[in-house]
């Protein structure tokens, strides 16, 4: 079972440092975007205009209705799909900005993404679609990187060894 924790979170360190703070930055950043921004619309979070009066650990009512307009799977079970993208966005935001199991966050991130991409922006201009395929690029490099040595994950790996 450690082997497998040890190659699921130690990350590929670059060569020259510089190399990995650039990654860091770019994950940092939307890791904090995808949380603050996307992930956070879609929970009852104080600080979104439109959901003040919900629970914090409620998903906002629109984000349901709009899972099951997706069809298939995704109408059987809406509040449980809208649950995990809005817990993907929020939570594996926060994962891949600090680099915590950066490559568990980015999965999760990438289907999420993959979901927005070809179920609800598939049919409207490209414009749309950019912030969700801007996060699944940055969740596919980091899928296979994984934190860099500027993570939290590189710190675990090294207590590992």
């Amino acid at each position: 079972m450690k082997t497998i924790l040890k190659k699921l979170i130690t990350p590929i360190v670059q060569p020259i440092w510089f190399a990995d703070l650039m990654f860091a930055t770019i994950r940092i950043v939307c890791g904090i975007a995808l949380s603050v921004s996307f992930g956070s619309d879609k929970f009852g979070v104080p600080w979104t205009a439109e959901s003040q009066n919900l629970n914090l650990f409620e998903v906002s009512a629109w984000f349901p209705e709009d899972v099951a307009q997706y069809g298939g799977i995704f109408a059987i079970a809406p509040v449980f799909f809208a649950w995990m993208g809005a817990f993907s966005e929020a939570v594996g935001g926060i994962f891949l900005a600090i680099g915590l199991k950066t490559r568990v966050a980015s999965f999760l991130i990438m289907c999420t993404m993959l979901v927005a991409i070809f179920c609800q922006k598939i049919n409207g201009p490209l414009w749309n679609m950019l912030p969700a395929m801007s996060f699944l690029w940055v969740s596919i490099y980091n899928l296979f990187l994984g934190s860099g040595r500027f993570g939290l994950d590189y710190l675990i790996s090294k207590n590992l060894k």
